[in-house]
Order: structure tokens, then sequence, then C-alpha cells
């Protein structure tokens, strides 16, 4: 297949995402209803217009064809239908599916939800399971690691090799905060300063628990339709340009190495497919599950030099007010994170950049949001480059 094939063979036409925090009564499957709801009415269609459904995993709900039983709850009768399980990195890896299938003329508008009520409907002892079911059985999981040790042992290399500081890091935290303030549906708007995150209760040196992601309860959605239907319906939206994924391993001991990772290529296929560059980016979405991610991610998709991403958040270069502003919604780390959802939160908040919608916390005059999706320990990656106008 060309590496020009997808440019622009899809159309985000609609976003959603459901009420977020902690949603007690409401199950996972409801919260992926209202989202979905919520991304249909966005885009102006109705739902027997959808053809297509996708979505990924939960914790929360105890069905095995998850994304079978997410069309019987939404009353739809798609032609596509699959749930896919790529950890953080599925909404990406799923709008690259979607796209090839409208490209093929398999349908013609999919829709992409993923979420769960992980804050209400996942008890200690069960989310504990879960944090360590990720090590491999054999190799990590007996000797205790779960997922934020992992990453710790990442965020320790990084900072051997290239003097990142907690400092830095916290700065991170500190500025996804300082932008979900400004969301008014985020989870966290409370502000924190450096000290609380540098001295907040260590979770795995170097991580403190202001280091890492909440968890939510949350969903999110979008519609992705063909450039024949967005054009036919006057749809309002984002085009998709460019996307590329790269799989280096599952679990971390495989890893080629702790300071080089997927990104990189992932990023590289992206940008060879939308014919842009780094420099081309207006805003990024950049996946934060632990403070170290985003400044990995930053380095490798070229959007700072190498070894230099904690220095760039330290010194405000990725905030709102700075040269490329960076998770202007909160990220993961403060607006929500529940699954998958993450990651498809990040593509609702590219769109609504480039339509000019968000407020004050909005972006002046984007063309070009680029989101990068990442799961397991910093396993596999999507880039994802979305614009205003075709290319």
């Amino acid at each position: 297949m060309s590496v020009l094939a997808l440019r622009n063979a899809a159309f985000i036409a609609g976003v959603g995402e459901s009420d977020i925090g902690q949603v007690p009564g409401t199950t996972g499957l409801g919260l992926n209803a209202q989202a979905a709801r919520r991304a249909i009415e966005d885009a102006g269609l109705q739902p027997a217009d959808i053809d297509g459904l996708l979505t990924a995993y939960s914790f929360t709900e105890p069905y095995f064809m998850l994304g079978s039983v997410m069309a019987e709850y939404l009353g739809l009768h798609p032609s596509l239908c699959a749930s896919m399980v790529a950890g953080g990195a599925s909404p990406g890896v799923m709008i690259g599916h979607a796209a090839a299938a409208i490209a093929a003329g398999r349908c013609d508008a999919v829709l992409i939800c993923c979420g769960e009520n992980r804050a209400t409907g996942l008890g200690r002892d069960d989310a504990v399971a879960a944090l360590t079911a990720v090590g491999h059985p054999w190799y990590e999981a007996p000797y205790g690691a779960f997922i934020p040790a992992l990453y710790a042992l990442i965020a320790q290399r990084h900072m051997h090799e290239h003097g990142t500081t907690k400092e830095q890091l916290a700065a991170v935290a500190v500025q996804s905060r300082r932008h979900a303030g400004m969301h008014p549906n985020a989870h966290k708007r409370t502000p924190i300063t450096l000290e609380e995150v540098v001295g907040a209760k260590r979770i795995s040196d170097p991580l403190g628990l202001l280091d890492c992601c909440l968890i939510s309860d949350a969903a999110g959605a979008v519609i992705v339709v063909s450039p024949e239907l967005a054009r036919e319906r006057g749809l309002k939206g984002a085009w998709l340009h460019g996307i590329g994924e790269h799989h280096t391993h599952e679990h971390l001991v495989a890893a080629p190495s702790l300071t080089h990772f997927g990104a990189l290529e992932s990023g590289r296929r992206a940008y060879a497919m939308a014919g842009l560059g780094p420099e081309d980016v207006d805003v990024a979405l950049l996946y934060d599950c632990f403070t170290i991610v985003p400044v990995i991610e930053a380095e490798e998709l070229g959007l700072c030099p190498l070894g230099r991403g904690g220095a760039a958040f330290a010194a405000g270069e990725f905030a709102l007010d700075g040269r490329l502003p960076v998770n202007t919604h909160g990220g993961m780390l403060s607006h929500a994170h529940a699954g998958a959802a993450g990651g498809l939160l990040a593509v609702v908040e590219a769109v609504r950049q480039l339509r000019g919608e968000c407020g004050v916390r909005q972006v002046a005059s984007p063309e070009i949001a680029l989101v990068h999706n990442e799961g397991g320990i910093l396993s596999s990656h999507c880039t994802m480059l979305f614009g205003r106008e075709p290319r």
C-alpha cells in the first residue's frame, strides 16, 4: 500500500465524551452510550447512518465480544464490528482500521467508542490485580512488578542518560492540571504546585502520586466518515492526514531499549503519509499515563531535541501560551483516564481545537493537530495527524 493511501481518506465528523470523574450508578456501557450519542449528535447524523462500530476492552464489564455487545446495547446493526486491544494505543489503531475500511468501500460511517467506569466500578483489589497482570507472567510478575514500577524504570534510565530531574517531571503534571482547570468536564481542576508534585507520596521512585494518571469513570467517542459523506452532508470536523503504527514489544523485559521506543517510527510514518513534519504541528495531544511518557514522546516525535523533553516542559515551551501547546485538555494526568478512553479523549480535544471550540484553552488558529497514543509499557504506538482542510 502506498504511504499516501489513507491521506484524506477519512474525516472525523463528530466527537463526544461522557460525564467524567466519579459517575456512580452508571456502567461502562452506559458511559460509552452517553459518549456515542453525543458524538452522533455532534456529527449531525442519526444512529441509522452508522454502519461500522469499533471498540476496545473493559476491565469492568464481563463481556467477551465487547464490540457486538456495544452494538446490541446501542441498537446498531453495523456491517463492520470488532473489539480491538492494543492497550492505550487502541483508539489510534481503531481509527486506522476505520479509515482503511472506509477507503476499501466497506462502510461510510464508523463509530469508535471506548471507556469504563473504572473509578466506581473497580474495587481496590481488582485495580491492583489489573496493574500487576501486565507484567510478564514468568519474568516480571513474580517479582512484584506493576505498571508504575515498570514506568519508573524507564524514568530512572532517562534521568541517568539525559539529566532529567524530578522537578522537570513535576512540571508536566503542573501544566496538565493548569490546562484541565480550563476544561469544564475535567476530572481534576484544582491547581497543583511543583512542590506538591515532588513531595507527593512515592509510588515507585522517581514517580509520586501526582506523576501518575487518574482513575476515572469516562468514555469517549468519535465518528469517522467517508469524504463523500462529509461533503454531501456539509459536516464539520477534521481530516485524517497521516497515521502510523509501530510495535516493539509487549513486556518491558523484552524491550530493545529503555530510552528509545516506537514513537520515533510511528511518527515517521505519520509524517510521511501527511507530507508534514514536526515543525508543521500547531497543537499536540500526547499520551501521558505517567509524567515521563510525554517527555519521551515529545523527543521521539521531533517536537524537541533528544534528551531535552523535561527541560522543554519545565521552560513552559509546551504550555498553552508556549511555542507548541501540549495536552490542552489536561491529558490523563488531570482530564481523565479510564482504560482506552484516555487516548480517544485526546482525539476529541484535537478535533475541538481544529474547530476552534475550546474557549479559554483555545490555541490560536491551529491548522494541524498531532495525537499520539501509546499502549502497554511504551509497547504499542500510533501517531495521527489531523487538519482543518484536506491536503
